[in-house]
Formats: structure tokens, sequence, C-alpha cells
């Protein structure tokens, strides 16, 4: 399920964060998140959270997400404090970066994203 660690200096991470990037935040110390291709341009990962599932508080560099399986998540942020949104299979966005969040699957399927980080 994991790939070859990849060297830290790569990432672009959000300024001051202290907090681990999507691949390295788990749930209850298990992965969410899988590697499923990296290079010297990006890195993309695909992010399992069957019901009851989600992921600890974590930070992400700039990316695109992509819904793969949708569902309903309950997200807590410093931005937004705590919401639950429905988030459709085929929903999409882009993000300049979020200094932290994590969510938590309240809904009934397995949700499941792509995330995909520019180096």
């Amino acid at each position: 399920m994991e790939a070859p660690p990849t060297p830290s200096a790569a990432r672009k991470p959000v300024p001051g964060a202290q907090l681990p990037d999507p691949l390295a935040a788990g749930w209850h110390g298990r992965p969410v998140c899988e590697r499923l291709h990296e290079d010297d341009r990006q890195r993309v990962l695909r992010c399992s959270f069957p019901p009851g599932v989600g992921h600890e508080r974590h930070f992400h560099a700039p990316h695109f997400g992509y819904v793969l399986a949708g569902g309903r998540m309950r997200i807590t942020d410093a931005a937004g404090g705590t919401r639950e949104v429905d988030l459709p299979t085929g929903y999409h966005w882009s993000s300049e970066g979020v200094a932290w969040h994590e969510v938590l699957n309240v809904g009934e399927t397995t949700s499941v994203y792509l995330i995909v980080e520019p180096r």
C-alpha cells in the first residue's frame, strides 16, 4: 500500500504547518490514504473513508481534489468551524493549501477522493 518514502524537501507545505500531511495522517493509527503515483512533478493520493472513519488533523499543500465516490462528511477547520457537507461523486476542487482540517465520514457509504499535489 505504501510506496517509497518521499524526500520532505520536495513537499510544498503550508507555511508554519506542524501537522502531518494527508499521507502521514490517518485514523486511530491506521492509514486512510495511499500513494498512487509520485514523481518530480506531482504526487497522487487516494484516500478512502468507510462510514465512521475519518482523517485526523492534518495540513494540505496546494492541491487538486476529485471525489471518486461521494458521501457525507463532517469537516472541522479553522476557517469554518464544524460543518457537514454532501460531496457528490465527480465533485472537484482546487486549493491553495489548508493550514489544518479534520474530517469524519458521517454517511452510510464509503467516500473516496483523489488528491493531486504539484511539486
